[in-house]
């Protein structure tokens, strides 16, 4: 299938948003999983609609252009009304035709029409076949919403296509992310709910590092579930996150499962923005340091949770430092390691929904910072209060 082609045609890309089983083989564009009434007066949902497809260039691009010919062509038993009488109204006295790449048509349809485009003419057959179906079983459709596989030779970072972007039409804005590479330092509890978020975008590459083990507490603030004998497996964070997303992702993610430290800085060479999800220390320090020094932006994520008289409170921060500014790096982020200040909110009391909260602010900031979202308040430091839900943005740049 070609997916590019499919991709820079409006007519055929809003015929798989529908939901359509589509595929093009051949120079022939087919709709799967079609149902249908036979001559039994049984409703069957394995029908195959076949139609020469027409293509031209626009912009550079192979586009399916209007369709000129009429005929469609059908794999299966031929479709009935909804008493098992043939449909008549498109039916044409060819037989067989073997149309190759195993496209072996049963029967060739007809029914002239000047069709505007593809999604004309394939709709105006499916109205005819699935309307008759529907009406001895009301819940059978052809929308079938399968999943994509992206072509062998396509330099696409899924395995499979997104088709959550081209239905809401921000194809385009995810490209803005295209080409970018991250790194996540720390993938524990934040970090992997922010592996989460990035692992669906676009970019190049996503560096993982970590140090620690995946253990049985790390599952319940981490997305995603693990049975007893995963856990039992004791693999690294960064492993078995790796081995998650890597169902998704078919080229970008990069794992280093050592902690980032003064040692191995050299590893975030090439990156564009790093993500630190790690704990206060002098490795976060060091990290900073080599950070502003190689003019690369970051974002530090934090959680403080406390136990109050009437239940737990505290605040989920978030400070983010680009070359335009760095002054407020020392004020704002937390550098001690416990032992050289005291600090009541470094309880390390971690909740997945806190956790997730404050991913969900990181990659949010970041987006703003690439332009997929509007960056109006260009603050580099925000807090938000548990307690009362008040969200505080300061440290404004430009």
């Amino acid at each position: 299938m070609s997916h590019r082609l499919i991709a820079h045609s409006s007519d055929l890309l809003k015929l798989r948003n529908e939901g359509l089983h589509l595929g093009i083989l051949n120079g022939y564009l087919h709709i799967r999983d079609i149902p249908y009434v036979t001559s039994a007066g049984v409703v069957r949902e394995d029908g195959v609609l076949v139609s020469q497809l027409e293509t031209t260039v626009a912009n550079g691009h192979e586009v399916a252009a209007k369709p000129t010919k009429h005929v469609a062509y059908w794999i299966g038993e031929h479709p009935c009304h909804a008493n098992g009488d043939k449909i008549r109204s498109f039916e044409n006295p060819s037989g067989p035709e073997d149309l190759g790449g195993g496209l072996k048509s049963t029967f060739t349809f007809s029914a002239k029409a000047d069709y505007r485009d593809y999604w004309h003419k394939m709709r105006a057959y499916l109205g005819w076949i699935v309307g008759e179906a529907q009406k001895l079983r009301p819940e059978v459709k052809a929308e079938t919403f399968p999943v994509y596989a992206t072509d062998e030779d396509d330099d696409d970072v899924f395995h499979y296509i997104d088709t959550a972007a081209s239905r809401v039409h921000i194809a385009a804005d995810n490209e803005k992310l295209e080409g970018h590479r991250v790194a996540i330092v720390g993938v524990g509890g934040t970090g992997s709910y922010v592996l989460d978020l990035v692992a669906k975008t676009r970019v190049a590459e996503i560096r993982l590092f970590d140090g620690d083990t995946f253990d049985p507490h790390n599952a319940f603030r981490a997305p995603g579930a693990w049975s007893l004998g995963e856990l039992e497996q004791k693999k690294s964070k960064v492993d078995n996150l790796f081995d998650i997303y890597s169902k998704l992702r078919r080229k970008g993610l990069v794992k280093h499962s050592v902690p980032l430290g003064p040692d191995n800085l050299h590893l975030l060479e090439g990156v564009n923005f790093v993500f630190l999800c790690l704990d206060a220390g002098k490795p976060k320090r060091a990290t900073v340091d080599w950070l502003v020094a190689h003019g690369i932006s970051f974002i530090d994520v934090g959680l403080g949770i406390i136990r109050g008289p009437n239940g737990l409170q505290g605040i989920v921060q978030l400070v983010s430092s680009t070359a335009q500014k760095r002054d407020h790096i020392d004020r704002r982020m937390s550098f001690g390691d416990g032992a050289e200040e005291e600090n009541e909110y470094e309880t390390n009391i971690q909740i997945a929904e806190l956790n997730a909260l404050n991913a969900a602010f990181a990659v949010i900031r970041w987006k703003r910072f690439l332009g997929f979202y509007r960056d109006a308040g260009k603050e580099c430091f925000s807090s938000y209060q548990i307690a009362t839900g008040e969200l505080c943005n300061e440290e404004q740049f430009g």
